[in-house]
């Protein structure tokens, strides 16, 4: 039996892996109840418009207006920004994992994330990802989304790594089957202490899971 290829490049997810979800249907509804929106209206108008937005082709501003701002508030774009980017923590361990994981192998690391750009540019700046992130392959930037498998595809081009190299942690089941699909091997993430075992079992280790 042919020994598997040495894993050389990990592709990552942001959000649900090394930061909470930036603007879910949790963070959104948390929005409603602290400025007293209707969640109904507000839900269906961002249904409408998330997936431009995005895809980096609706601005943050024009989004805003849509979903929020089409009428007047007693709150400005500015407060609401700073709700929105309130609701980003991060997972200590996980971003930790990671950023042993590039010093211990020298591997490299790719985001392969769906996230607006306000945001996005947030969260990098906001929880340093840059340090130890190669590419940020978002879908602001690329105008691309998952599920799309071209975003993968891309990912695999700016990588520059063979797909049986690489190894993707990802917290979403339809997007794990989708890299699988295209010989990416990957982790279905669901928390820091598993995720480090299914790692460990692809000769992947860092300091803490060696102690």
């Amino acid at each position: 039996m042919k020994k598997p290829a040495e894993i050389t490049c990990l592709f990552v997810d942001i959000g649900g892996v090394l930061l909470t979800n930036g603007w879910d249907h949790h963070a959104r509804r948390r929005a409603a109840s602290h400025f007293k929106l209707d969640w109904g209206e507000m839900e269906e108008r961002h249904r409408m418009t998330f997936e431009i937005h995005e895809e980096g082709k609706l601005t943050f501003h024009e989004y805003l207006g849509l979903v929020v701002f089409y009428e007047k508030r007693r709150f400005t774009p500015a407060q609401f920004r700073r709700f929105m980017c309130d609701q980003s923590k991060p997972y200590v361990e996980m971003l930790g994992m990671v950023a042993q994981l590039k010093t211990r192998h020298g591997l490299k690391i790719v985001v392969v994330s769906n996230e607006s750009l306000e945001l996005n540019a947030y969260r990098i700046r906001t929880f340093k990802l840059g340090a130890f992130v190669d590419s940020f392959i978002s879908s602001c930037f690329v105008h691309l989304r998952k599920p799309d498998v071209n975003i993968f595809q891309l990912a695999l081009d700016i990588a520059q790594a063979p797909e049986d190299q690489v190894l993707y942690i990802e917290n979403t089941a339809m997007f794990v089957g989708i890299a699988e699909s295209l010989g990416i091997r990957s982790i279905l993430h669901t928390d820091y202490k598993s995720t480090g075992k299914q790692l460990d079992s692809y000769g992947l280790q860092t300091e803490s899971q060696l102690t």
